[in-house]
């Protein structure tokens, strides 16, 4: 068959109307403790962002379910005085959030999905809140997504992320639109700079129209701005996008000053994101790196004139991984890193290239404001306000002076975790210092024998850090349901800086399984696990090297593969990003063809023989569903034990909750079936 019919038969297959409802297919039998489990995970009150006033004295804080988004201010110096937020009394249930403070602190704006006649919108619009008169005003007016709100310096305008008459979430995560029609020459939804004016509401596009915006940051003088874009499709480009500044006002026009693909040196091919300009407005930082995801932002911090002209590495030969910083003065910056799997806050002095000592602070913990990953709120004394969470506490707002820091808010104080406790694993394989997570089953009783579940993270640009989980699939409530779970961060993820993390170009599944068996070993030597009961699981890429590994060893007793990537040929001109793949494997797939041949799971195909779940979203467009189909068709063929989900109008991320309990308990009755947490005594227990 020509590969022209075969693609074409893979997306009839795919499309919705050949897809049966999960429901309408043979569904788990329900586990008392998987519902248990699931009905205390879903009692989490989640804050999603976090901002502190200018004065460091206030944080405004959101807080999301599945009905609504409550928008709350909360007193640093005394918590219990705490006030909700909603532009109307009438329209319950709205959204309200990404709270953000003017420069003076006077007035908050946010989004809201409120609408002053009470009836019901999905449409967010800015809002603004007065300090003084505590009264509320909608200052925009449009059709369209609205994220990322920013004031300039001088408190006259609000920038923001703009897509109008937006069908969909400007990203690859959500689910990609249905194939129909002609395919890539029908439009394409543009995510620009867009701005109002706060006193008169008026509307005006600041980028160009035709360049896709993924970020931006204002000058210190209101006059410029920079931003990270590329030409449309945005969801393609952004591992190809430039960095701009541009002039704001009516003879503002698009000024590249830093195009990675056509410079030399180790920034050459590389991602950039974060860009920010210096107090001065002279320099312009950026974290550039090696980065598989837009959002996952991990890097060295770099320099450049806003101008243009040569980069400069301020943060060279780092141990660990930079994801977020902001401008302390034109000496120093404060900076949020990954370092090992723990998050790290510190003050770094560019001039010395070195790090306070008394203003470092590590947390064996996820933190982040909400903005961005690993993201602070920083006010004009140093305050600082951020959402902590880790497998043993549920996420809270946390705000203060840097050495002490005060929880802010109690919402999860009851919830305790279902599962064992949790031990930072170090090992070192082949000249790397390797490190993971290990999660103890619950009422851990070292003279029994125990199944490990080893679940690999997606990226690979990216890193497994302590959080709690959300009420669906996941490494850790494998953990509540009686199993050793080992989430590693082997060669190719953050933590131990850029060298790590390209560590596994142009090698996938190879150096990286290694580190993650030989974390294994080190696991195996003092801990009572039973060889005989070791699974494997991982989404995205993670969902990858699951497929892949059952290729290469036979250690694993079963396996669930979740949106991975079987055959990286094929994948290359089915998915929806290929432009993220060039700085990873060298060169195009038409190019280099034999080095994607080398970690593609289906070359050896022939070799496997552990039971293996797959699942997949069938609008996914980061990880197509044909490369779910191929995997689970050689398997079948080869006669191993499989099955393929597929889950209806899902991208990437699930957003279905049902659908995501519904992988989790497949994938527990898989692993029960194959490898349960526990065996009768006739089998050795």
């Amino acid at each position: 068959m020509t590969s022209a019919r075969r693609t074409l038969c893979l997306i009839l297959l795919f499309s919705p109307s050949a897809i049966l409802p999960v429901s309408a297919q043979t569904s788990p039998a329900p586990d008392s403790r998987i519902a248990s489990l699931i009905e205390m995970l879903g009692k989490t009150k989640t804050p999603t962002e976090a901002a502190i006033s200018p004065d460091g004295a206030t944080v405004a804080w959101s807080l999301r379910n599945h009905r609504e988004s409550q928008l709350r201010i909360t007193k640093v110096a005394d918590p219990t005085k705490d006030q909700i937020l909603t532009p109307s009394t009438a329209n319950q249930g709205c959204g309200n959030s990404i709270p953000t403070w003017s420069p003076d602190g006077e007035s908050l704006a946010f989004l809201s999905t409120c609408t002053t006649n009470g009836e019901k919108s999905t449409q967010e619009q800015i809002f603004l809140w007065s300090k003084k008169t505590g009264q509320y005003r909608q200052v925009t007016h449009l059709t369209g997504n609205i994220t990322a709100p920013a004031w300039s310096p001088d408190g006259k305008t609000i920038a923001f992320l703009f897509v109008k008459d937006a069908t969909r979430s400007a990203g690859a995560l959500d689910a990609m639109k249905p194939w129909n029609g002609v395919i890539g020459e029908d439009g394409v939804e543009i995510q620009n700079v867009g701005a109002v004016d706060v006193a008169s509401g008026s509307f005006s596009h600041i980028s160009p129209i035709n360049l896709h915006v993924y970020e931006f940051s204002w000058s210190p003088d209101s006059n410029q701005l920079a931003y990270v874009a590329a030409n449309p499709p945005g969801e393609n480009n952004w591992w190809v996008a430039k960095l701009y500044v541009q002039g704001v006002g009516p003879i503002g026009s698009p000024r590249p000053i830093l195009d990675t693909q056509k410079i030399s040196g180790p920034l050459h091919g590389l991602q950039i994101a974060l860009p920010r300009f210096s107090d001065d407005g002279k320099q312009i930082a950026f974290i550039g790196g090696l980065m598989s995801d837009q959002g996952s932002t991990g890097g060295d911090i770099w320099v450049i004139p806003s101008t243009g002209g040569e980069p400069k590495n301020l943060t060279p030969n780092r141990t660990s991984t930079p994801a977020f910083f902001g401008w302390i003065d034109d000496k120093t910056l404060g900076i949020s890193e990954h370092v090992g799997g723990s998050s790290r806050i510190v003050v770094h002095h560019i001039d010395t290239n070195a790090d306070d000592p008394t203003q470092t602070i590590t947390f064996p913990e996820s933190i982040g404001s909400g903005t961005s990953v690993m993201s602070v709120s920083v006010a004009n004394n140093g305050n600082l306000a951020f959402i902590r969470s880790s497998f043993e506490r549920a996420p809270e707002v946390w705000a203060g002076p840097m050495t002490n820091l005060k929880q802010i808010t109690h919402l999860n104080d009851s919830l305790k975790p279902a599962w064992g406790k949790t031990e930072n694993v170090d090992w070192t394989n082949e000249g790397f210092h390797v490190q993971g997570w290990l999660l103890y089953p619950p009422n851990y009783d070292p003279s029994k024998k125990y199944p490990l579940i080893v679940s690999v993270h997606g990226g690979p640009s990216s890193a497994i850090t302590p959080r709690w989980p959300g009420a669906g699939y996941g490494g850790v409530p494998f953990s509540a349901l009686g199993y050793f779970v080992f989430m590693p961060n082997p060669r190719g993820s953050y933590g131990q800086g850029e060298k790590f993390t390209q560590a596994n170009v142009k090698d996938f599944g190879y150096g990286d399984l290694r580190d993650i068996l030989s974390g294994m070993d080190t696991l195996e030597k003092r801990l009572p696990i039973d060889k005989t009961r070791e699974g494997l699981t991982g989404w995205s890429y993670g969902g990858f090297m699951t497929m892949f590994t059952v290729t290469q060893t036979h250690r694993f007793r079963a396996a669930v593969a979740g949106a991975g990537i079987s055959d990286w040929k094929s994948y290359y001109g089915e998915n929806s990003i290929d432009q993220w793949m060039v700085p990873f494997f060298g060169k195009t797939v038409y190019d280099d063809p034999a080095i994607y041949a080398k970690s593609s799971a289906i070359e050896y195909i022939k070799n496997v023989k552990t039971p293996t779940l797959v699942v997949v979203g069938d609008r996914d467009g980061e990880c197509p569903a044909p490369q779910s189909f191929e995997f689970w068709h050689a398997l079948r063929a080869e006669g191993v034990k499989t099955q393929l989900v597929i889950y209806p109008n899902e991208g990437h991320a699930f957003h279905d909750p049902d659908h995501r309990l519904d992988v989790l308990e497949r994938a527990y009755n898989w692993f029960e079936a194959e490898m349960p947490a526990t065996v009768s005594s006739k089998n050795g227990e």
